[in-house]
């Protein structure tokens, strides 16, 4: 394996570094993160973070393996593509070896590789990863809220666009160049989901869960000015406001707020979901007060923190 070696070890603990993950070692590592949602009720890590464990390096990735003996008992991975802002890591522990120290030995790991700046998600907010935290000297500086809201009684107003704007739905291939120029446009402000590439959208595309007839996109003559991507997570029951984003230019005239509705009623009407759900920041309060007009109420809340300076 290219450019792997081993970080820390302790007694029968050792932590590796790895650019990139075997597939046996992205199978076992998929296996710890499914015995820890079993544990948990939610994913320890994100969606990307899932993503970017498969497909072979990526760069700016790193993955940490914890072997407490032969069995992995522990996984992180480091991002470090933000000009500005420190790596982000996220971090978790098997379920079946947890109140060993293994947590610590991951963060101390991150510290150590990141030059001690460093970002850290702890989703779910759990109280044994606001004590790691503490423990390790992080500050809270990041809240991420996810709401939810019924659907059975689901009673919006039509949605109402602007003269000239048409809602249509996303074809894969021939409004790749076009939607990923207006997402950068869009999240301008929001590096992890401003800076997705065309492997990123690639990868999503090739998920089971993906479905164009539920990408909606807004154009003014013949120019993407919105748009809002769905989500449906079957097992769970849940439909998601996965991506909402809005051409800064056309902002301010209703466009986020009747693309929403849109996307509402289709999760509602054409796939039967009885909930919906999405994230949003905490400290967008422009955005929470639009939701919570919606009918959405938080749910839960990741957390994330950072060393100082």
């Amino acid at each position: 394996m290219s450019d792997s070696r081993a970080a820390l070890s302790h007694s029968s603990r050792r932590v590796e570094f790895h650019d990139e993950l075997t597939p046996s070692q992205v199978y076992a590592v998929l296996g710890l993160l499914d015995a820890a949602v079993r544990t948990d009720g939610q994913q320890a890590v994100s969606e990307q973070g899932r993503l970017q464990l498969r497909g072979g390096r990526r760069p700016g990735v790193r993955h940490l393996l914890l072997h407490e003996r032969a069995a992995l008992a522990g996984y992180a991975q480091l991002e470090d593509n933000d000009p500005v802002e420190a790596p982000a890591a996220e971090l978790v522990v098997h379920p079946a070896y947890r109140r060993h120290g293994h947590g610590r030995a991951l963060a101390e790991a991150l510290l150590q590789e990141s030059g001690h700046r460093l970002r850290v998600w702890a989703h779910g907010g759990h109280p044994a990863a606001r004590h790691l935290a503490r423990l390790m000297g992080l500050t809270l500086f990041r809240e991420l809220r996810q709401l939810r809201r019924p659907l059975t009684d689901l009673e919006l107003p039509d949605p109402v666009f602007a003269p000239g704007v048409t809602v249509r739905t996303f074809r894969p291939g021939a409004d790749d160049t076009a939607w990923l120029a207006l997402n950068a446009a869009a999240f301008a402000h929001h590096p992890e989901q401003g800076s997705l590439t065309q492997r990123d959208l690639d990868d999503r595309k090739g998920e089971p869960w993906f479905d164009p007839r539920g990408f909606f996109l807004a154009e003014r003559e013949g120019t993407l000015v919105g748009f809002h991507w769905t989500k449906v997570h079957s097992a769970e029951r849940l439909g998601e406001v996965y991506v909402l984003g809005v051409d800064p230019a056309a902002q301010g005239g209703g466009l986020g707020k009747a693309l929403t509705t849109v996307g509402l009623r289709y999760l509602a009407e054409e796939r039967a979901m009885p909930t919906a759900m999405l994230y949003v920041d905490a400290d967008n309060v422009a955005a929470v007060t639009v939701y919570e007009r919606l009918g959405f109420s938080t749910h839960e809340t990741d957390l994330m923190y950072r060393t100082e300076g």
